[in-house]
């Protein structure tokens, strides 16, 4: 009922692919653990190696769209088998800071998505890949992926999805380090979206034999993180 005593309409079927769904899982408060997790960039700053916040992102956002990107596609077509993508992601990170990082957020995200979309048939699908992600390696790229399958998400957007949560993770880690202030943040992720076209352009249809590490001083400080005296994040 409404507030004058109307009955509400009935509630329309949703599409699992509606734009509203994006934004849930681009959301900042979608609990996918990602904000305990800064990409090596607290590493960077505190070993000094790190100049400004802009080329960081830039180095780790073209990483990102060509070593996770194809992981994320596969998984979200369904058409190759989730362990075998899963164990394959997991041979393609030698740095074991990151290799934790994206088994830790993968298993988050899993276990967040599992509890939020019970619905049929979502819920059958999305406990599919939960059931997975309690016994294998659970890498975030191909979980994300397997998730945005199940819930009928397009391969293209998982890849926005994962994208974007890239750049947020790496501009909030700046904020909370004192790097940038919030409008600051905004004003980078704002001058970010040329670089994203190009790698979506670039990326959306590379296999996961394309796959490729791009910027190996962003993965020595990552791996580094473990050395610091003391950390605020956990990668």
């Amino acid at each position: 009922m409404t507030s004058d005593g109307l009955p509400l309409p009935p509630m329309p079927a949703t599409s699992p692919s509606a734009p509203w769904l994006l934004l849930q899982l681009t959301d900042g408060s979608f609990p996918s653990g990602a904000f305990a997790h800064s990409a090596g960039l607290e590493a960077a700053v505190r070993l000094g190696g790190l100049q400004a916040v802009e080329p960081f992102l830039d180095q780790l956002l073209v990483q990102t769209a060509y070593s996770a990107l194809p992981f994320v596609r596969a998984a979200c077509h369904g058409t190759e088998s989730l362990a075998d993508l899963d164990e394959a992601y997991d041979a393609t990170i030698a740095n074991h800071v990151a290799n934790r990082a994206s088994r830790a957020q993968g298993r988050a995200f899993v276990s967040a998505a599992a509890r939020i979309f019970e619905e049929p048939p979502r819920a059958q699908l999305v406990g599919a890949v939960a059931e997975h992600a309690e016994r294998g390696p659970a890498h975030y790229a191909p979980m994300l992926g397997a998730i945005c399958n199940a819930l009928g998400v397009q391969a293209r957007d998982a890849q926005i999805v994962f994208l974007h949560g890239t750049a947020r993770t790496v501009l909030s880690a700046a904020v909370r380090l004192s790097l940038i202030g919030p409008l600051e943040a905004q004003r980078i992720q704002a001058g970010r979206s040329g670089l994203l076209d190009h790698l979506l352009a670039q990326c959306t249809h590379r296999t996961v034999e394309d796959a490729a590490q791009t910027a190996p001083l962003v993965e020595i400080y990552g791996a580094l993180h473990d050395e610091l005296d003391a950390r605020l994040f956990q990668s």
